[in-house]
């Protein structure tokens, strides 16, 4: 279940909140404006660097510096932005397993986590900017411009964690401040007083971990707080090693594309794309048995080829799709799981972003991810459409809609997008520009392109709707930075070499195919509990390279993995996407998971044909030369 983190009731918490929240939402207003400008001139840098390197052939050297400084900008911000209106995912069904009475005890303490590990990146951010003060970039660069952000943003997220903390009961509110400074305090002594029997850095990182779940914290800060506590129980480290980690998870130029499909895909159904699309979907699948089924299979493939946010897809479908289902008399928890599914199997379709992150993390080809995804998520695909015809019941397209379109403005709709999908696809596989590049572009085209065909889109609309996509960028991508910062402890503790010791000795007395079997199982369960992308984090890099050892293709293993990860995040009952997918949708996880199962089931088998038929991965990469 998506854990909201907001501030607890009570008599002083509530008239503590009715004084500062007014003050609170304005400086909130203003973080997410500077957010979305960000985001704006980052990509008019990206797009401008684009146009002068392959079509006035004079490269703009300081352009990519200047993108991933202002990228750091926009995650640190629209992190703290996102914190300040408590929409941080995480999973709060581990938290609601315990008493009931617990329960204001145990979010309080989650509140004191997120600014105890705000506070400490704030801090360790000023030593690395001190540290850094008079180097240069290799473009002579100053290199504070890149650390800066991040003391500002960490300052935020600081402010609006302990505004979250100092809301509550005050006895609460005490109680809990106190009980975190004991042990606290506990463990430092006795790592003081016994050192021969300190508690080991790598024990309070798994602590640190499972308590974050447990606790119902949301998953970036899970991440970051038990990477803190490793870096403070270990001496060795110094502390501005911790922010260090943390900034160079998002100081990539290719993971600028994630912000920019999110913001594409956004424009494109803000612009009307979508609704067009879908209705003319409908005219054309309505009379058949199990339309609507097929429809939401169809838009979300299409949409995946734009946003490379499953959410988002699922978002723009539902949110034209289920008022259809319910108009037409339809069960719409069928309906919903249905979608879930269709989330899943749109996992690969590029840009996808959890294959962006795959590709980065593991060190593999991302133009060939995404090539290699596509068959697979085709054959997912029929698979699910077989089965929603066999389920499914016929409708009246007539029903469906309150007002039909004329057919001349929805083939003009779907035409405008089926050229953006093009030119993404085009440009992504022809290898002329990056993906970053390709997404600018995108985000320009349905920036000029669906504004002028549709005029649905106003210079307030659109200023909105960068203000959402930087926050939506910075969520993610927080998440990204904070499982570097583990992902560097794991390193230490030598975790890499232990799981590909055990792994290798897995696939020498089983095989390979057993080894992928095990990849995918593991992919599937922590899919479920990390939200998806960490879970590729922490295992692609370090699973990909025992693949290769044995064998196994990289492009192949990468593809399956991410379906795995989407398997379990929209499975229920703790997938995160499901939750998510039932809040678009206005149903019930428990409603839903019946009706979805079978849908899983036929993912799940089909999965298994993909893993043990590697051509359906490698046959287009193949012929494209990837």
């Amino acid at each position: 279940m998506a854990a909201v983190i907001a501030p607890a009731a009570g008599p002083h918490g509530l008239q503590e909140e009715a004084a500062a929240g007014p003050r609170v939402d304005a400086l909130n207003r203003w973080i997410e404006y500077l957010s979305g400008a960000v985001l704006a001139l980052d990509v008019v840098v990206v797009f401008l660097s684009v146009v002068f390197r392959y079509f006035l052939h004079d490269p703009v050297d300081w352009a990519e510096e200047i993108a991933r400084a202002l990228m750091i900008v926009l995650v640190f911000l629209g992190a703290a932005t996102v914190l300040a209106r408590s929409q941080h995912v995480g999973i709060d069904l581990f938290r609601q397993m315990l008493p009931g009475h617990w329960q204001p005890a145990l979010m309080q303490v989650s509140h004191w986590i997120i600014a105890g590990v705000s506070a400490s990146l704030c801090l360790s951010s000023l030593l690395l900017l001190v540290d850094t003060w008079e180097q240069t970039t290799s473009i002579g660069l100053p290199q504070w411009l890149y650390v800066f952000p991040v003391v500002i943003g960490s300052a935020f997220m600081t402010l609006f964690g302990l505004i979250h903390a100092l809301a509550g009961p005050r006895r609460v509110v005490l109680g809990t401040f106190f009980g975190c400074l004991a042990v606290a305090a506990a463990v430092a002594l006795w790592n003081a007083l016994v050192p021969s029997h300190v508690v080991p850095s790598g024990l309070l990182l798994a602590l640190g971990f499972v308590g974050g779940l447990v606790l119902g914290v949301p998953i970036g800060f899970v991440l970051a707080f038990s990477a803190l506590l490793y870096f403070l129980s270990d001496p060795s480290l110094p502390m501005l090693v911790y922010s260090q980690q943390v900034m160079a998870g998002t100081d990539h130029f290719v993971l600028l594309a994630i912000p920019f499909f999110v913001l594409a895909g956004l424009l494109m159904e803000s612009n009307g794309m979508s609704a067009r699309l879908i209705e003319l979907l409908l005219r054309i699948f309505g009379r058949v048995r199990g339309g609507l089924g097929l429809i939401s299979i169809t838009a979300t493939a299409f949409f995946s080829g734009v946003s490379g946010s499953k959410l988002a897809d699922i978002a723009a479908v539902g949110g034209i799709v289920m008022p259809a289902v319910r108009r037409t008399r339809q069960d719409p928890n069928e309906a919903a799981g249905l979608l879930a599914c269709t989330a899943v199997m749109a996992e690969t379709i590029p840009p996808c972003i959890n294959m962006i992150i795959m590709g980065f993390v593991a060190n593999i080809s991302i133009a060939g991810l995404f090539m290699a995804g596509l068959v697979p998520a085709a054959v997912m695909a029929l698979a699910l459409g077989v089965l929603a015809v066999i389920v499914g019941r016929r409708i009246d397209p007539d029903e469906a809609f309150p007002r039909r379109t004329p057919l001349l403005k929805l083939l003009g709709g779907a035409l405008v997008a089926l050229v953006m999908v093009a030119m993404i696809g085009k440009g992504v596989t022809s290898g002329v520009a990056t993906s970053t590049e390709v997404s600018a572009f995108a985000v320009v085209y349905a920036l000029v392109v669906g504004s002028l065909a549709f005029r649905e889109l106003s210079v307030k609309a659109m200023g909105r709707l960068f203000v959402r996509s930087a926050s939506m960028a910075g969520s993610i991508l927080f998440i990204v930075a904070a499982a570097s910062s583990v992902s560097f402890a794991l390193t230490i503790e030598q975790i890499p070499q232990l799981v590909s010791a055990a792994m290798i000795a897995f696939a020498q007395h089983y095989g390979s195919v057993m080894f992928i079997l095990l990849a995918v199982a593991i992919m599937v369960v922590f899919g479920a509990v990390l939200e998806g992308a960490p879970a590729l984090i922490i295992f692609g890099p370090l699973l990909t390279p025992i693949a290769q050892q044995l064998g196994i293709h990289p492009l192949h293993f990468g593809t399956v993995m991410v379906i795995a990860m989407g398997l379990g995040l929209f499975a229920p009952p703790i997938g995160l996407g499901l939750f998510a997918t039932c809040a678009i949708t206005g149903t019930q996880v428990r409603d839903v998971a019946r009706p979805m199962m079978k849908y899983l089931a036929v993912l799940l088998v089909t999965l298994i044909v993909l893993v043990l038929v590697p051509a359906f991965s490698l046959w287009l990469p193949n012929r494209l030369g990837l």
